[in-house]
This record gives structure tokens, C-alpha cells and sequence, in this order.
């Protein structure tokens, strides 16, 4: 695909890129709030009376076995899917249930696929430019000047994820890590106020493990960060609290010790003990 062509397509592929235009207020609650969310499709509940909070500024792991809802959840909160009872909160003034996905990221809410979606013809300081732009389409993106706040934030990015180095190299031909971090930064850019971060550590080696866990804990505090992941090593070494999804619905709640000493736990997803995880 042209350069061009590649523009054309990005408002589709990264319209969760979105400016935050409207304050959060946390003051009397938690950032993010489902209470008694349910969704069926065909009959099947995906998620079943589901209850979650997320404190602002928290790192939160969720976990649970394929089929569990955690993908669904994440399509509640973002409004990819809408629920059929319920209520989801951002804050204490945005419904998220009354937004659309646009709506949504403008208020400041990025997620992470699994598989990482960069520009990969551009450089990894080009994809971070991009991701800053408030507006995406292809001749203001042409035409838009750096200014220095934004090389500042391009800069203060560049150096949060670990690639000052390659500010210069092309995309494609960084490593399956390097391509999460720069996604990753590229939500940065928009400064968010929580993250979901989807299977971050899936396919990469045990280095780039560690890098990306010292990334994600380090942003814990200045945003809140949902990551949900299967590797439970890498769950253990930035956990601080763990939410365990099953059915559709919350089954055991705590530190990484205390839900997977959980009987129930054990049982429906971490095996025996003496089991590899």
C-alpha cells in the first residue's frame, strides 16, 4: 500500500486514537465502574452480571480462562458492543453506555490489541507524530507542522517506551516487542486515563518480557492499566491486584497469592498445583 493509501486508512485503524476533550471526575469513586453488566449473543451469556472497579491510577490483571468474557468486557467499555443490562461508568459523569467509540477514546480511554497495528513503511518517531495528530485526516496530517511541545512529547514518549535509539528506523522492521512498545506510545501520545492492554506479552522473548513488564508498572499511577494476559509468570511480576473472570462474571478477586491459592480458582483455570499454568 502507497503511503498515501496507508493515511487513508489509519482514521479506521487507529480511530481509538482520539484527543481526550472531557474531564474525568474521580473524586467521589473509582475511574471505571460495571455494575450488574450482562450480554447475550445467541442465547449465550458472554458476560453474566458482571461487577468491576478500577481505582485511578491502578494496574489491574485480568485473568481467566478462554471463553471467560475478558475480550467482551473490554468491547463493553470501549462501545464496541453494548450490553444488555446494566450500567458502565467512567467516572462519575460519563456513561459510557450512551457513547459511541469515537466518544469514548475522546474522553481518554486507549486500548491495545493483542496484535500490534503500526505504520510500518513509516519510522517509529513518524507513527508517534501520527498517533499526536488532534486531526487525522490526510491534508492536515500533510500539512501539520512540528511544534515544539509536541517533538517534547514525541521525545518524553520515545524515551518511556525504549525506543529513542530507533526514533529513526522503519517500523517494519522492528522486533514483535519493540512493535507492542511503540503501539503502546502511540496511545501515549493522547495521554490517556486508562489503558487496556490486551495479551502484551504474547510471542515475545523473555527480555522483551521483563521490558515490557518494567513499561507497563511504570505507568501504573499515571494512568490506570487493564491488562489482560494468560502468561501467568508475567502476571505474577506486575501484579497488584488480580481479577479473575469466569462464566461471564467475577470469581475470585485479590493478589496474585490469594487467587491462586483460590480452590475454585485452581479448579476452573490455573490446574493442580504441580500443573504448569
Amino acid at each position: 500500500m502507497s503511503f498515501l493509501g496507508s493515511l487513508s486508512e489509519r482514521d479506521r485503524v487507529f480511530d481509538f486514537l482520539m484527543p481526550a476533550q472531557s474531564p474525568v471526575d474521580v473524586r467521589h469513586g473509582p475511574i471505571l465502574y460495571l455494575e450488574d453488566v450482562t450480554v447475550s449473543f445467541d442465547g449465550f451469556k458472554a458476560i453474566n452480571d458482571l461487577n468491576l472497579t478500577i481505582d485511578d491510577g491502578e494496574l489491574r490483571c485480568i485473568i481467566g480462562p478462554n471463553g471467560a468474557g475478558k475480550t467482551t468486557m473490554m468491547d463493553i467499555i470501549t462501545g464496541k458492543t453494548r450490553p444488555d443490562t446494566g450500567k458502565v461508568w467512567f467516572g462519575s459523569r460519563h456513561n459510557l453506555l450512551a457513547m459511541n467509540e469515537p466518544e469514548i477514546a475522546s474522553l481518554g480511554i486507549g486500548r491495545k490489541f493483542q496484535k500490534p497495528t503500526v505504520f510500518e513503511a513509516l519510522s517509529v518517531f513518524e507513527n508517534l507524530e501520527l498517533a499526536m495528530a488532534a486531526d487525522k485526516r490526510i491534508l492536515p496530517t500533510l500539512t501539520a507542522r512540528m511544534v515544539e511541545p509536541v517533538r517534547e512529547r514525541i521525545e518524553e514518549v520515545l524515551e518511556t517506551i525504549g525506543l529513542t535509539e530507533l526514533r529513526h528506523r522503519p517500523a517494519g522492521i522492528l522486533s514483535h516487542g519493540q512493535k507492542q512498545w511503540l503501539e503502546i506510545g502511540m496511545l501515549l501520545m493522547q495521554r490517556p486515563r486508562l489503558l487496556l492492554v490486551d495479551e502484551p506479552v504474547a510471542g515475545m522473548t523473555e527480555q522483551e518480557m521483563e521490558r515490557t513488564a518494567e513499561l507497563l508498572t511504570g505507568l501504573a499511577g499515571k494512568q490506570s492499566v487493564v491488562v489482560v494476559e494468560h502468561d501467568m509468570g508475567f502476571v505474577r511480576s506486575i501484579a497488584r491486584k488480580v481479577t479473575v473472570l469466569h462464566q461471564g462474571s467475577v470469581l475470585a478477586e485479590g493478589s496474585m497469592d490469594q487467587v491462586s491459592n483460590d480452590p475454585r480458582v485452581v479448579e476452573v483455570y490455573l490446574g493442580a498445583p504441580d500443573e504448569e499454568a
